[in-house]
């Protein structure tokens, strides 16, 4: 993986109305727009803020940036990808927490 970074010109950690806190549009986010990469550190279990790569749970990263403040939501309006980058899906107007389907265990 390549060197984590954050767009923080474009996102912030705010409280959120669906989990604790959440990480939010600062301004308007175009359609396909890069946030970051996630600051990961290799996870031996599950928990909070650790993401599984694959479906048997044997590849997951606990996230160590501010883009572990995602939420879920089947409705999502970014994605993380296998690079551990996370890419806006839809333009996003400012003021909007960002979302991620994470599966169906999470609904």
């Amino acid at each position: 993986m390549s060197e984590h970074y954050l767009r923080d010109d474009l996102v912030e950690v705010r409280d959120s109305e669906v989990h604790g806190r959440g990480l939010f549009a600062s301004r308007h986010i175009p359609r396909n727009t890069e946030l970051g990469q996630c600051k990961v550190k290799r996870a031996k279990g599950s928990g909070p803020y650790v993401l599984w790569l694959d479906d048997e749970g044997e590849e997951r990263y606990r996230v160590l940036c501010d883009l572990r403040f995602i939420n879920h939501n089947k409705r999502a309006n970014v994605a993380y990808y296998d690079d551990l980058t996370v890419v806006a899906l839809k333009k996003i107007k400012a003021g909007d927490e960002l979302f991620h389907d994470y599966g169906e265990e999470w609904t």
